[in-house]
């Protein structure tokens, strides 16, 4: 809120360089922010009385959308990579697909392992466990297991993640 916007009786002000000019009403606050050329903008309106301040509203905001997108830049979107396994796998074939998922775990993206069963594979779901177990113990110097294997419909997943 800036300006007349502002609909409170008294607000605590704070000046154009900072310093604190206490609780004024808000006709004493607008005269102020005229006589500086300045507008009066609403900064904490959640606090007891609101907190308002003299500034320059378009320099203001162009503050703040620079340190929205600086804040933005910094952010790191972690994306969900996925391996898939068969339960009669080779231990060379799950080798590489180990060495994929240690490539995409050093990269900072989270691990699905997804163990798949195929019509007579469902009887022996029990043994192929294992394997998800072995290849987390594979990646154990950079990964942790953030989901325990989980038996859903025909598959069984594990997720993981990098270690801090």
């Amino acid at each position: 809120m800036i300006n007349e916007q502002i609909r409170d009786k008294e607000v605590r002000l704070i000046g154009e360089d900072g310093e604190q000019l206490g609780i004024i009403s808000t006709k004493e606050a607008m005269r102020l922010a005229r006589e500086a050329e300045l507008d009066l903008v609403k900064i904490a309106p959640t606090a007891k009385p609101p907190v308002c301040k003299i500034i320059d509203y378009g320099k203001f905001r162009y503050e703040q959308a620079r340190k929205d997108k600086e804040a933005k830049k910094k952010q790191k979107v972690i994306d969900i990579k996925e391996v898939r396994l068969s339960p009669n796998i080779d231990t060379n074939d799950l080798n590489t697909k180990v060495n994929a998922a240690r490539k995409f775990l050093t990269k900072g993206d989270r691990v699905k392992v997804t163990l798949r069963f195929r019509g007579r594979e469902m009887a022996h779901m029990s043994s192929s466990k294992q394997i998800l177990d072995v290849f987390a113990e594979k990646l154990a110097d950079v990964a942790t297991v953030e989901k325990a294997p989980k038996l859903e419909g025909r598959s069984m997943t594990m997720f993981l993640t990098e270690k801090r």
